[in-house]
C-alpha cells in the first residue's frame, strides 16, 4: 500500500514539473472544418461521419455558410494571450490573406478548445481555404505556431 502512494506522489509531482516547465504556450491541434447552412460540421457525432460530411462539403461549395477553426492551446499563463488565424483563398489569385485574432481565456489543466469562425462576405470573398496558420502570441512574442502543409 505505501508502494502504491509513493507511485503516486512521484507521478503527480512529474505531471506538475512537465506542465510548469514546458513551453509559455502551445497549439496543440488545429482542426479547419467547413459549416453548413444550419451551422453544423456534420450530421452526426460520428468521426468518420464528420469526416465524409466535410468531404461532400468541400465538394460543394453552395452547401457551405462558413469555415470553423477549432484550435486546441495549452499555456502556463494564460492571460494576454492572442490566436491569430490567417489564411489564404483562392479568390484574389490567394495573394489576399484573411487574418483573424481572437484573445484567450482561461484554460484548464489539461488545456482548452477555442473556436473562431468565418461566415458570410467574408467566406464567400476567401473562396476555398488553400492554406492556413494558426500562431499564438503574447503581446509582439511568438509563442507557438502550427501550419497546414501549403503555407510558405
Amino acid at each position: 500500500m505505501k508502494f502504491l502512494q509513493n507511485v503516486a506522489i512521484v507521478f503527480c509531482l512529474g505531471l506538475t514539473c512537465f506542465y510548469v516547465q514546458g513551453a509559455e504556450a502551445k497549439i496543440t491541434k488545429v482542426l479547419p472544418q467547413y459549416i453548413d447552412k444550419e451551422g453544423r460540421n456534420s450530421k452526426t457525432p460520428s468521426l468518420i461521419e464528420r469526416d465524409v460530411y466535410q468531404k461532400y462539403l468541400k465538394n460543394n461549395p453552395d452547401k457551405c455558410s462558413g469555415i470553423r477553426f477549432n484550435v486546441q492551446w495549452k499555456a502556463s499563463k494564460p492571460n494576454e494571450i492572442m490566436l491569430k488565424i490567417e489564411m489564404i483563398g483562392s479568390k484574389d489569385s490567394g495573394a489576399k490573406v484573411l487574418t483573424v485574432e481572437k484573445t484567450l481565456k482561461k484554460e484548464t489543466f489539461f488545456g482548452h478548445w477555442t473556436t473562431t469562425t468565418i461566415e458570410g462576405e467574408k467566406f464567400r470573398k476567401l473562396g476555398e481555404v488553400i492554406a492556413w496558420r494558426a500562431t499564438l502570441w503574447r503581446g509582439d512574442k511568438l509563442l507557438s505556431e502550427q501550419k497546414s502543409f501549403l503555407w510558405q
